[in-house]
């Protein structure tokens, strides 16, 4: 799912998860936010939000810091259309803000690329030692998906307070990934893979965005 070049950013991602039953309504309030709100963000560098076909939304909004992360959250605002937005969910919303972020592909989230994704795919788990996936993927392991994989362009890896792995790849499409994923990969890329996964838990969680909505300031 992921690979290519990566950075380590000093940027906060906010991490929001909710369910929702009404994800054309979230929408609209996604693009209210976007014309009414964004302009005062001071900070915000971009959002990916979605909501799978079974209700779970999953939005990831990326701030050049955690300062400017709650500075935004703080505005009347923001808050204003928080209060309004939140009935769309069905019981809570949880936010987590991330600073232990890496991006890797061709381009980063700064430079907009990803806004060209037509298929934007999330998955959730836990981290049982960082340090040993430190960087997520290494410059020989890049160089191979960048070579067999030109559906994937780019994405991020977002690591919660708790351990919790929040990562996120951008696909040209949902058509171009399925086919990317029976790719078949070299064995020194494989023996890495699997070396590494060993630091992760094994129930991750896969989430597909099919319409993925993409904003940058």
């Amino acid at each position: 799912m992921f690979g290519q070049r990566r950075a380590k950013h000093a940027m906060c991602v906010q991490v929001a998860k909710g369910r929702t039953r009404d994800a054309a309504a979230l929408r609209e309030a996604t693009d209210r936010w976007y014309q009414e709100v964004a302009r005062g963000a001071r900070g915000w560098l971009g959002s990916t939000c979605g909501v799978t076909d079974d209700g779970v939304y999953l939005g990831l909004t990326r701030f050049a810091s955690q300062k400017a992360a709650r500075r935004n959250d703080g505005r009347p605002e923001q808050v204003r259309w928080w209060d309004q937005t939140r009935a769309l969910f069905d019981g809570v919303v949880t936010v987590v803000e991330c600073t232990d972020v890496e991006t890797f592909g061709r381009g980063t989230p700064e430079e907009r690329r990803f806004d060209d994704a037509g298929f934007v795919q999330v998955l959730q788990t836990r981290v049982r030692d960082r340090e040993a996936v430190r960087p997520f993927v290494p410059e020989e392991a890049q160089r191979t998906l960048e070579r067999l994989r030109p559906d994937m362009l780019g994405g991020m890896f977002c690591v919660h307070p708790d351990g919790i792995c929040t990562g996120v790849a951008y696909f040209t499409s949902r058509e171009a990934a399925r086919e990317g994923e029976r790719t078949k990969m070299p064995p020194d890329y494989m023996a890495w893979r699997d070396e590494q996964m060993a630091h992760f838990d094994q129930d991750a969680v896969f989430y597909d965005l099919r319409e993925c909505w993409l904003l940058s300031p």
